[in-house]
């Protein structure tokens, strides 16, 4: 369990560095370049990917709560506007005129999704702390950033661009969980 909480902390000390510790950050920019820092800031977050993952497949934990076949849908349907707001992000749709984060929103949304079903400690350390950095996340953009000005109002084709990825990128995640034997659909 402990390369599970190490990966989460590298996780969110690699992208809260810059806003959390500006002087820090502003020296390792002086000192190897701004492209040097984001490949330290790229190896970190690389390296916080696998040890969530070797930790969580590790991990050996009690079951709080079990998935349900009510819950698995709703997360599905949850799974799949988090990415739809991820790719709706990059698009520049309308969603992204109303929501100022649509990629923290779609990661949050992630993160409680993956809550729903699955109910062991080692869950609730990987999604609840995924979960907890992209609120704190949001808040520090916020507070950094106070005033937003919304992107202008987009062609109706860049929406159908994001459903489509949304549905692309959820049928290949879907795949992927059936194959590494996490059957997403119950």
């Amino acid at each position: 369990m402990i390369w599970l909480i190490l990966g989460v902390l590298l996780w969110s000390a690699a992208h809260l560095f810059k806003r959390l510790a500006p002087g820090a950050h502003g020296r390792l920019v002086g000192t190897i370049g701004e492209g040097g820092t984001k490949g330290v800031v790229a190896v970190a977050i690389v390296a916080s990917i696998v040890l969530m993952v070797v930790g969580y497949r590790m991990a050996d934990t009690p079951t709080l709560w079990g998935r349900t076949a009510a819950m698995t849908g709703f997360n599905n349907l949850l799974v799949l506007f988090a990415f739809y707001l991820y790719a709706a992000s990059g698009a520049k749709t309308r969603i992204t005129r109303i929501i100022r984060h649509p990629q923290l929103i779609g990661f949050k949304t992630w993160a409680v999704a993956h809550l729903l079903v699955n109910g062991d400690v080692a869950s609730i350390v990987l999604f609840g702390g995924l979960l907890a950095w992209g609120v704190a996340e949001m808040a520090l953009i916020n507070r950094a950033e106070p005033n937003w000005t919304p992107p202008p109002r987009p062609p109706a084709k860049k929406e159908l661009v994001a459903v489509a990825g949304g549905i692309v990128v959820f049928g290949v995640v879907a795949l992927l969980h059936t194959l590494l034997g996490y059957n997403p659909f119950g």
